[in-house]
């Protein structure tokens, strides 16, 4: 009779095991879920500049950068020397994807870099300063940078993003001071 108890004690301890192990793998793909992309501000932004990087060969997933924006969101971008313009998130993919179209992007793809951010969180509410340079692989021109200013809202537990402004660096216009030195620099 204890023969059969230990048996019978051995695949309950058998089954608990199991079930603690199914329990444990489920608690890390909870982890593994709670380190989205939108559980920070910087997060987010480092999301967006993964997608509208892309190999050639391939575009962006406008679907995934939708999902990091509010809806009412707005993107006012440097469209000339002179004017900014001022896009929905509807509008500013638009304008991204006839850029694409235009320059034939797909055949060489595109790198927007990240070189310096600077952020300021402040209970729901972020400010993301961001150096980048983009290139086009393959292209002779020069390189070139900008600054994009994200400003972001914790929503229902998320940050997403509620507008970017962007403005070109120049001789006339150089790095901001937030943006110099050896700040949160990424690769």
């Amino acid at each position: 009779m204890s023969s059969r108890v230990s048996r019978c004690a051995s695949r309950i301890a058998t089954r608990a095991l199991a079930l603690s192990m199914v329990l444990g793998v489920a608690s890390g793909a909870h982890s593994l879920q709670a380190q989205s992309p939108n559980d920070t501000a910087d997060g987010v932004v480092a999301e967006l500049y993964d997608i509208v990087t892309f190999d050639a060969g391939t575009t962006p997933d406008w679907d995934r950068a939708r999902a990091l924006f509010v809806d009412e969101a707005v993107v006012v971008l440097r469209t000339s020397r002179e004017g900014s313009t001022t896009f929905s998130v509807e509008g500013w993919i638009a304008d991204f994807v006839s850029f694409i179209e235009n320059r034939n992007v797909v055949e060489t793809g595109f790198i927007e870099k990240v070189v310096r951010t600077h952020s300021v969180v402040f209970g729901d509410i972020a400010n993301i300063w961001v150096l980048y340079q983009p290139e086009l692989p393959g292209s002779d021109r020069p390189a070139m940078q900008g600054v994009d200013n994200f400003s972001l809202v914790k929503k229902d537990g998320r940050w997403l993003i509620a507008s970017i402004t962007n403005e070109v660096v120049t001789p006339d216009r150089p790095v901001p001071e937030v943006l110099r030195g050896e700040l949160h620099e990424r690769h």
